[in-house]
């Protein structure tokens, strides 16, 4: 479902289907990205990050949209602002495609 400001909200999936965090995002790869900084498992650099893969539900529907995550440090830009830490997490995520839930 869209929110008056546009973005809608997505819940990320456990395994065994429970859905604990709410992501929101004006596109569903806007949401995943917010998703995969969380990531408990974060790499020294973006080659080096290991891979996990994150699903997430559109608040609404039944679509789940599922990604191949990854999460790294790496240092502030010179030009941060003061209550940026030194380190930063980045992440990127490649869509693996969509899936639906069955009707129970």
């Amino acid at each position: 479902m869209v929110r008056e400001d546009g973005k809608r909200n997505f819940a990320l999936r456990d395994t065994d289907g429970t859905e604990d965090s709410v992501f929101s995002g004006s596109t569903p790869r806007q949401a995943a990205l917010k998703a995969a900084r969380r990531l408990e498992s974060v790499g020294e650099s973006e080659d080096a990050a290991p891979r996990s893969e994150i699903r997430l539900r559109e608040k609404g529907t039944d679509k789940v949209h599922v990604y191949e995550a990854w999460a790294w440090e790496s240092n502030s830009p010179d030009d941060k602002p003061d209550w940026m830490p030194a380190e930063i997490t980045q992440a990127n995520v490649a869509k693996q495609g969509i899936e639906h839930l069955e009707s129970r």
